[in-house]
């Protein structure tokens, strides 16, 4: 039962939606198509927003 239970939390989708992980398909969009990598510490908040637009 508790397979079952799993497996549907993943296939719905509803484990991207509860931990906050992007779906294979948001990972890569059309107008970034390098690895979102992040390269300074302190300044994260600003680089978040620019991976996000």
């Amino acid at each position: 039962m508790l397979f079952i239970a799993g497996w549907l939390f993943v296939s719905t989708g509803l484990a991207y939606d509860a931990f906050g992980t992007p779906r294979p398909d948001e990972y890569f969009t059309q107008t970034r198509q390098e690895l979102p990598i992040l390269q300074e510490r302190y300044d994260i908040n600003q680089e978040i927003q620019e991976f996000n637009q």
